[in-house]
């Protein structure tokens, strides 16, 4: 298949596909996966052009580096790739906390090399910040690693305002990963102004609200037992039913243009501007295709305006991660 996605530039020319691709559902938190069409699906991608895959040491206490290892071995140099560190994780998947402590980074950085298989990761993220470590420690050791060759640019996940601006002191930042689409957009206020005052590229993950947007989820109890989903506020079946109007909403424009509404979704995000690159996640080749589709498609300035009067008057029900989890997002 010879369809190519359009490629964008974050922040120090860091070139990648308008499109990524989100691995960690193919190894964790949205239930069982079949390995080999995960592989299909990881091939695919790098042939449409989709080639920025983005994992992290955590999805599958390193399974999922591993999973994306065995595509490496042979497409390495057709793959822009980014992976975080900084949440640890016991071998039996239990949450240790943050550490953003310099020996770790370093560490970390080594493991993650050696489960992939390569000798340099293409955008090294931290991806929560450790609130016992200052910033300009971990962001120095991360400087470090580009400095010896073991990473190439530097990210940072869901860091609030005053961190980023603490962080660019100390060393260059590509990239900040963090949770924007039709249902979160607590970055627009202050933090996405700032990136592009800064130079800093933005890569959108959960883009499709964790499939919510997509419509395909029509009631919490279709989502796998093991399927961490069930446990997200916004999924929770008193809060589900009141943000099903966001989706009838998306439906009715996406019709409208006859898209699917998580090309809808992701064309919203594509057209906030052209230094932003979601990675939507799929375990499905179909899905993919239907994903990478959303790059072509145009919003006129009347359907955006649609789009973003439907989306301020629905008032979303219930916070993006529990309780727990929200105290490290934007920090």
């Amino acid at each position: 298949m010879n369809q190519r996605t359009p490629r964008r530039l974050l922040g120090q020319g860091l070139e990648v596909s308008a499109l990524g691709l989100g691995c960690m559902g193919m190894s964790d938190f949205y239930g069982d996966s079949d390995h080999q069409q995960n592989i299909s699906v990881l091939d695919h991608a790098i042939d449409i052009g989709i080639d920025f895959l983005d994992t992290a040491d955590m999805y599958g206490v390193g399974r999922n580096e591993q999973l994306i290892a065995e595509v490496l071995k042979t497409r390495r140099d057709a793959v822009v790739l980014a992976t975080k560190f900084g949440n640890v994780r016991a071998p039996d998947g239990a949450f240790l906390g943050v550490n953003g402590r310099p020996e770790y980074v370093q560490s970390a950085c080594d493991a993650s090399l050696k489960r992939l298989g390569i000798e340099t990761i293409d955008l090294y993220y931290q991806h929560r910040v450790d609130p016992e470590t200052p910033i300009e420690e971990t962001v120095g050791a991360m400087q470090r690693l580009v400095e010896q060759g073991k990473v190439r640019y530097l990210g940072l996940s869901e860091a609030g305002a005053d961190t980023i601006r603490r962080a660019v002191k100390v060393a260059p930042i590509a990239a900040l990963q963090t949770e924007y689409s039709l249902w979160t957009r607590d970055i627009e206020d202050e933090i996405l102004p700032l990136c592009r005052e800064l130079g800093i590229g933005v890569v959108p993950y959960s883009p499709l609200g964790r499939g919510f947007l997509t419509g395909s989820i029509q009631r919490p109890d279709d989502l796998a037992p093991n399927d961490w989903r069930r446990n997200n506020p916004r999924f929770q079946s008193g809060n589900f039913d009141a943000n099903w109007a966001l989706v009838d909403a998306v439906r009715v424009i996406a019709e409208a243009r006859a898209i699917t509404p998580a090309q809808l979704a992701l064309a919203w995000l594509l057209h906030q501007g052209e230094d932003i690159a979601p990675i939507p996640g799929t375990r499905s080749v179909k899905r993919l295709d239907e994903n990478a589709a959303s790059a072509s498609v145009v919003l006129d300035a009347e359907t955006q305006e649609k789009l973003r009067a439907a989306i301020e008057a629905i008032a979303i029900q219930g916070t993006r991660y529990p309780e727990a989890g929200m105290k490290s997002v934007n920090r």
